[in-house]
């Protein structure tokens, strides 16, 4: 580790912000991060309740290696500090009519068993996949791994390929668009289109280059983290502070402090930040809280973005956290209920800004890995429908609503009522998604990829107007995910010398 005497302040213990620390400290930075909540994680928290464990946030793990990597770039083993399985299957769906459907990991089990269940070939399944990872590696080093604001970035001869490949990688078709022309069952239509809620968007309108989301969790794989998904957070927490990391926790940055820059040079360059204990000096700045919101309310008399600011934003999210007395054994990690109509469901969130009567229903349920997750014979349901962002809805009527729509679909096709089955419930709605992590407007997934042009769309991770001052996070390059926010550490701390 390369000891400096500069000092670097991260603002949010989200996961990427936990990531940049330990990276920058790696830099020989003397790092400290300040969160506003009494915990670290941000969106990857956790609660308790009645002797139930919820994760509260992100619940599908993919691209472990990018965990394993600060370890590593840490000297340490990341075997030795974490620890995860790979699943298989993955998910499972169910529709309306009865039918179920399990999504295997590996393109061959994956186009079989699902050749099995509905209408499309094995031949025009994998055809489909190769066309997905073939858009993946097109498009990695464009758009994941290097920076869409710095020129040099575009010379290297993998991101030229990638460009000079652009009509291949789907950016003129709507993910609909493209699945539908492959397949003819619109159960897989569906399945498939569904990749799009990864990043709070809606499958007829964002790009067909998003089906890319496919490949990462079909052949690379989606594993679960032992101990579930707060793991990664507490043992990044642990890594960051064994290497000499500072938390302040329950201590908000309320203002980014800036100077002139010296020697008569016109801009202005990082001085520190400001919290409730008075004015502190930082060489760098690194917000991984929401780029609008550090704007809004850390730089007030800096020049916003305001092209990149007023992009409309995703969707957001209804999740009910249900203790439940009972063990349902047709039931995985990771089970999605489908509706109906899928186009109407996204024009009701995207265009109607309200839930629609029919949503679909998403059930993560980690005790089925993690049995101390809840009581003997019992699980814990992370419950979760997409909903609009905030826009000054009446959400005491709309949550009432959901839960009484999302009971009685789950009884209608679980054939069991589960209403006396919930020992305990706790709810999350847009406005504490925005209470709790600083997203504007409770939008989970930043701006919305509603267009081709999307993500040449999201903030750089480097301010133009403030030397020091840079962003991370999944409301900057290069998007939301965990694996995308530890890239966006990744490329943000790469930009700091």
């Amino acid at each position: 580790m390369n000891q400096t005497t500069k000092s670097c302040a991260i603002i949010g213990a989200g996961i990427s912000g936990i990531a940049a620390a330990i990276r920058m400290r790696n830099k020989g930075y003397a790092v400290t991060v300040f969160e506003a909540n009494a915990f670290p994680g941000g969106k990857l928290s956790t609660e308790s309740n009645k002797g139930y464990r919820f994760d509260m946030g992100p619940s599908v793990f993919t691209m472990p290696e990018y965990v394993d990597e600060l370890f590593v770039l840490s000297g340490k083993n990341p075997r030795e500090h974490f620890n995860y399985i790979p699943l298989d299957p993955v998910y499972r769906y169910f529709f309306e009519d009865g039918t179920t459907v399990d999504a295997f990991h590996g393109k061959e089990k994956y186009a079989e068993k699902i050749s099995e269940k509905l209408k499309d070939s094995k031949e025009d399944i994998l055809k489909y996949l190769d066309k997905t990872e073939e858009m993946y590696e097109l498009t990695a080093e464009v758009f994941l791994h290097n920076s869409l604001h710095k020129f040099k970035n575009f010379m290297t001869k993998r991101v030229m390929k990638g460009l000079l490949n652009f009509g291949k990688i789907g950016a003129f078709d709507t993910m609909n668009g493209a699945n539908k022309k492959a397949f003819k069952d619109p159960k897989l239509v569906q399945i498939l289109n569904r990749y799009s809620t990864y990043n709070g968007s809606s499958p007829y309108l964002a790009p067909a280059t998003l089906n890319v989301i496919s490949h990462l969790e079909i052949e690379k794989g989606a594993f679960y983290p032992i101990g579930g998904m707060y793991s990664i957070t507490e043992s990044l927490v642990k890594l960051a502070k064994d290497i000499g990391v500072t938390f302040s926790f329950s201590n908000p940055v309320r203002e980014i402090l800036t100077e002139g820059l010296p020697n008569g040079q016109s801009g202005k360059k990082i001085k520190g930040v400001r919290t409730d204990e008075g004015n502190l000096n930082f060489d760098v700045v690194i917000s991984n809280m929401d780029v609008y919101n550090s704007y809004l309310k850390l730089l007030p008399s800096a020049k916003k973005p305001e092209k990149t600011l007023s992009q409309p934003k995703s969707s957001s999210g209804i999740i009910f956290y249900w203790g439940i007395k009972h063990n349902f054994s047709q039931l995985g990690l990771h089970n999605i209920f489908f509706s109906e109509n899928y186009e109407e469901e996204f024009d009701t969130i995207f265009s109607k800004k309200t839930i629609y009567v029919d949503p679909t229903i998403y059930v993560n349920i980690t005790s089925k890995y993690t049995a101390t997750d809840a009581p003997a014979d019992c699980e814990n349901w992370f419950t979760f429908i997409n909903v609009p962002n905030n826009s000054g809805q009446d959400w005491d009527e709309l949550v009432n609503e959901a839960r009484e729509t999302m009971i009685k679909k789950l009884n209608r096709l679980l054939k069991i009522d589960i209403r006396p089955m919930i020992e305990c419930e706790m709810i999350l709605d847009p406005r504490v998604v925005e209470a709790r992590t600083s997203s504007a407007f409770g939008a989970i997934y930043g701006n919305a990829s509603n267009n081709k042009f999307a993500a040449f769309m999201r903030h750089p991770n480097f301010s133009k107007e403030i030397k020091g001052l840079y962003f991370c996070g999944g409301s900057v390059h290069p998007g939301p995910s965990i694996p995308l926010c530890l890239l966006s550490a990744k490329i943000t701390t790469g930009l700091v010398s």
